[in-house]
């Protein structure tokens, strides 16, 4: 069969492309403005990206369109599907007719740390020899690819909140059907799609009532927003974490490189891994947990996470010019930088943490984050922003750092800025959820010129 996908390089679309290849398929796809690191997983897979919407590109016709949930109506790509009678189908329905049907599927949700908590469960079922598939909207070091069919029945699925296509507007996480499923956290995000915090936490019911009783429900214990859709009604067991009621890391470092995981205040062991911050002892947990759920040993999951290497973007150390490092990190929500830039900071022995920020997510571009953005920044010591084109005052809105923040709109001159404030010994850190000009390869190169 002739699959061609429409949006083939967004991080969640690329994965079905993966899993349809492996599944015997021919892929190919259409986009623009692709960028690491799904440009090159699409390339080393060699599948055909097509630059653009051309309808060109649907011609012969393939046998079945998957349609990504970044096409509207009006892009002549949909409009020629729906003209010329194409069979089409959105990604994660097409995702829960060919992979998940029949499968155990271990979901990931949340505002934040779905990625790296879906990568860490993944890592931990395929080293206890489970053979896992899974997709992912990132690529995990240890998983070297986004999506892979696997060998058993185990299937783990970032589970993304986000609408499904332009023809239903449920969330893509109702498709998934999981028997177990994380609940990471929950806060207002995606401005474009929801109203309120309200919209969210429908949807996120809708995905409750879909885990059977025989199910899991690995939930984190601090979240009043997950608290009010439990509250909503949930017919399966329900195991916390972050909580001594449950699942629960102690730190033992400030930068939580050291953890002594518990288990309702019994201790099963620790973990000595190279991720820092609550944040990610908290993403620990929950991957226990739920592998737990799944017959792994939390002494085995522990090993397991004792090797894991993270995710690209995620904290990504690209290179140490002149000594100075310089990170990779897709935080783009309020609470998701203030919890990054406190981990590399613990960690950071002394070391300036300066800072490379694009507010480039809908929910950013639309003011909404525009009062919490500054508190977000308390750990770092500069913040540089690309302050261009949006309908808020940047500048003002970080008044409260002071001296601390400076806002251009240009992205070559956001690099000499940073160029020239950086000395050995600095942490650099570029935050956005998309490929912010080709910054990270700038920065890299003019600060290897200077030395």
């Amino acid at each position: 069969m002739h699959v061609h996908i429409l949006g083939i390089g967004g991080t969640f679309m690329a994965g079905v492309a993966l899993l349809a290849r492996a599944a015997g398929h021919r892929v190919t796809g259409s986009d623009q403005g692709l960028y690491p690191p799904m440009s090159t997983q699409l390339a080393e897979a060699g599948i055909t990206v097509m630059d653009g919407y051309d309808p060109a590109h649907l011609e012969p016709a393939p046998d079945q369109v998957v349609v990504g949930n970044a096409m509207a109506r009006g892009n002549p790509a949909v409009e020629h599907v729906l003209n010329a009678g194409l069979a089409y189908t959105s990604g994660p329905q097409w995702l829960a007719e060919n992979v998940l049907a029949g499968r155990w599927v271990l979901a990931v949700a949340g505002t934040h740390g779905k990625t790296t908590t879906a990568s860490m469960l993944a890592h931990i079922l395929q080293q206890a020899g489970q053979a896992p598939g899974y997709l992912i909207g990132g690529i995990a070091a240890d998983l070297g690819q986004s999506a892979d069919l696997g060998e058993s029945q185990l299937f783990v699925v970032e589970a993304d909140e986000y609408d499904t296509a332009f023809f239903d507007k449920r969330s893509k996480f109702v498709h998934y059907r999981p028997r177990t499923l994380i609940l990471n956290n929950l806060e207002f995000d995606h401005a474009d799609i929801f109203d309120d915090l309200g919209a969210i936490q429908r949807q996120f019911h809708h995905l409750l009532r879909t885990v059977p009783g025989r199910g899991c429900v690995v939930h984190n214990a601090n979240s009043a927003a997950l608290d009010a859709v439990l509250d909503m009604g949930c017919w399966t067991p329900c195991e916390p974490f972050d909580s001594p009621n449950g699942w629960q890391a102690e730190a033992v470092t400030p930068d939580h490189s050291h953890l002594r995981i518990r288990r309702h205040g019994k201790a099963v062991g620790d973990l000595e891994w190279q991720l820092k911050g609550a944040h990610n002892a908290a993403n620990a947990c929950a991957a226990i947990a739920a592998a737990s759920h799944a017959g792994v040993e939390p002494t085995q999951a522990l090993s397991a996470l004792a090797g894991f290497r993270g995710v690209k973007r995620r904290l990504e150390l690209r290179g140490r010019p002149r000594n100075i490092a310089v990170y990779d990190d897709f935080a783009h929500h309020p609470t998701a930088i203030r919890t990054t830039l406190e981990g590399l900071a613990a960690g950071a022995d002394g070391a300036r943490v300066l800072v490379a920020f694009e507010p480039r997510s809908n929910t950013m571009r639309a003011g909404v984050h525009e009062t919490t953005l500054a508190a977000s920044f308390a750990a770092a010591d500069r913040v540089f922003a690309y302050d261009a084109d949006l309908s808020w005052d940047l500048a003002s809105a970080m008044r409260a750092l002071g001296s601390r923040f400076s806002g251009m709109g240009d992205i070559d001159a956001l690099v000499e800025a940073i160029a020239a404030e950086a000395v050995p010994g600095d942490i650099v850190v570029i935050m956005s959820n998309g490929g912010f000009g080709g910054i990270h390869d700038k920065l890299l190169t003019r600060l290897s010129a200077s030395e």
